[in-house]
Parts: C-alpha cells; sequence; structure tokens
C-alpha cells in the first residue's frame, strides 16, 4: 500500500537533515591523537598501537571506516603539546595521549611553564597503561650495580651527567627523587627532547646515566646498547626479571611509575566520551593488543570510568607536588 503523500513529503524533507547530522558524526572525520614527544618514545608506541585498534574497534560505531592519526607536537616535556590540545575545540576531532610528565610532573615541577589546570583544563576519558623508570647505564658504563653508581656520585660530586626526556618530566622528578633519597647526590642533568633521543645519547655514551621509561629503554636493553641497573616500581618488571628494584638496592619504599592517559580539550560531549571509554575498555581487553602493549614496556590498565581516570589524575599530581616539595627541586643543569 502506497505511503500517503503527506508521509512522502516529510521523508523527503527530513532526509537532508538526517545526512547533514550524519556527516558531522565526529567519526567521520579522522581524529587526530596527538602524543606530546617525539615519534619513538613510550607515549608514541602506545598511541600508535591505540589508534590502530581504536580505528578498527570504533568502525561500527562511525558507519563505516574509524581513523585515528597520530600526530607528533613535542618540547618542554610534553607541555607544549599539551597546551596545544587544551586549546582545540571540543569536538572530538583532537584528542591527546598524555603522560605523567605532560599533565602531573610538569605542572608540579614547572607550574610557570604550564599555563594550564592538568584536571580543569582537560577531559579525562580513560587511563591506557604505564610502568616503571628504569635506571640505565649504556652498555660499556663501568656500573654494573646500583649501588656502584651511587658510590661514583657521592665519591666525585657534579663530575657524571644524567639523562632525562625533559626538564620536569617524569625522569626528571624520578632522578631528583632518587638523588635525594641516596643522601643528596649531585650530578649534572641534560634534558633531551622524548625518550628516543635520550636512549640515542646513552647508546653513544654522551651521558653517564638515565630515568627512562620502559617502553623506551626495553628494545636498547633488549638488544645490549644499554643496561638496566634497577626499576623504580616496588616489583621487578615480568619483561626484564634479571632487573631488580631500587627499593631491593637499598632505597627503601622508593616508588615512582609513569603513566599514559587518553584526554580531549575541556568540555568533550558526555557522548563522544562514553563512545572513547568504550573504546578503549575493548582495545585493552584485547590478548594481542595487551601483548604489544607490555613488549612495549606499557603495561595495559585495568577497565576503568572516565571518572576513575580524573580522580587518579589528582591524585598523581598530588603525590608529586609532594615529591617537588620534599627535594627541593631547583630546575637547570645541574
Amino acid at each position: 500500500m502506497p505511503l500517503p503523500r503527506r508521509l512522502l513529503l516529510a521523508a523527503a524533507l527530513a532526509a537532508p537533515a538526517l545526512r547533514a547530522a550524519r556527516a558531522e558524526s565526529w567519526l567521520d572525520r579522522p581524529v587526530t591523537l596527538v602524543v606530546p614527544f617525539l615519534a619513538g618514545g613510550s607515549t608514541d608506541i602506545a598511541a600508535r598501537i591505540l589508534a590502530e585498534r581504536l580505528g578498527a574497534v570504533l568502525s561500527g560505531e562511525a558507519g563505516g571506516p574509524a581513523r585515528f592519526v597520530v600526530e607528533n607536537r613535542s618540547g618542554a616535556g610534553g607541555s607544549v603539546g599539551a597546551e596545544w590540545v587544551r586549546h582545540r575545540p571540543a569536538d572530538g576531532a583532537t584528542l591527546m595521549l598524555a603522560s605523567a610528565s605532560a599533565l602531573a610532573t610538569n605542572p608540579a615541577a614547572l607550574p610557570q611553564q604550564t599555563p594550564y589546570d592538568p584536571v580543569a583544563d582537560f577531559t579525562q576519558v580513560a587511563l591506557v597503561g604505564g610502568g616503571p623508570i628504569v635506571l640505565v647505564v649504556p652498555a660499556a658504563s663501568p656500573f654494573r650495580r646500583v649501588q656502584d653508581l651511587l658510590a661514583a656520585l657521592r665519591a666525585e660530586p657534579g663530575r657524571y651527567t644524567w639523562a632525562t626526556s625533559g626538564a620536569g618530566g617524569i625522569g626528571h622528578l624520578t632522578g631528583e627523587y632518587l638523588k635525594l633519597r641516596a643522601g643528596g647526590l649531585k650530578a649534572e642533568h641534560i634534558p633531551y627532547r622524548g625518550g628516543s633521543a635520550v636512549m640515542e645519547a646513552l647508546a653513544k655514551g654522551e651521558v653517564d646515566y638515565s630515568l627512562e621509561v620502559l617502553a623506551s629503554t626495553a628494545p636498547h636493553i633488549r638488544d645490549g646498547l644499554s643496561r638496566g641497573l634497577a626499576v623504580s616500581a616496588l616489583q621487578r618488571h615480568p619483561l626484564f626479571p634479571d632487573i631488580p628494584t631500587l627499593d631491593e638496592a637499598g632505597l627503601t619504599g622508593f616508588e615512582v611509575t609513569t603513566w599514559n592517559m587518553l584526554v580531549g580539550p575541556a568540555g568533550l560531549p558526555s557522548g563522544v566520551v562514553a563512545t572513547l571509554a568504550g573504546g578503549v575498555r575493548r582495545v585493552l581487553a584485547e590478548e594481542a593488543t595487551a601483548q604489544r602493549l607490555a613488549q612495549a614496556g606499557v603495561d595495559p590498565a585495568p577497565p576503568g570510568t572516565p571518572a576513575e581516570a580524573r580522580a587518579f589524575l589528582a591524585a598523581e599530581l598530588a603525590k608529586f607536588r609532594g615529591i617537588v616539595e620534599q627535594s627541593g627541586l631547583v630546575l637547570g643543569r645541574r
């Protein structure tokens, strides 16, 4: 039976509006996933895995292929990328895989250089993963134990150099905390722009040691370019079970870990947040994806909600502010 003329007319009038609404779906456009570091570092590795799998699992939501494109915007320990993302429109087109440096340690240690509120100026979507910091030396280094390195720093204050992926970053605060806990040691800090640059400098013997995230150090340790002396977690990591913890090395209770969190500009629509959070949960539940992240040194996070991600970030920010205060951190080459 043919439809009444008025229904046909209504459908014809509604079709353009429906097509327009469909065309404006945020997943119809490529989504830029910003990495606030150089390519090849820990956050970059996790972001590229996440972008690939989010595109796959959210294609159904898009009604076609969903594309997540990684874009590196490095500088200032992650703050350059974070500052850029917070000024993007809150429409789902621009996201960031944030690091502990970008949203916790830099704001704690360099408030004058991070003109944003890590909690209020971003929409927290999901915790993706994390892992320990590794105390690492060049393969040719004479230091084979943490105690050997610390003894050398005590014997010749200021002689040795150490590298991190940026002043005020997670590696920097961990290193300052290490020197504090070991008795107020002195060594010259040399910041680089990202974990890959740090590991290259270490492999060339340009610096004496580094504190860098496991994802960046893992390939170099496996290839024999660098040697891991200790990890900053309270338990040894299954990727390198022979590397002891700093707690085992005599720095009782020493624990600092890094993490990656998916965020967007403040005010991201609730529907976008829900879709992304669900996508992340599905991606992290994939055994193959979890293994890829773990092999890269990024331990997948347990399932969580956006509210839990926000609470986690607030707690981490408070923790690192405490470390800055306790250590009396003075930034710069020292």
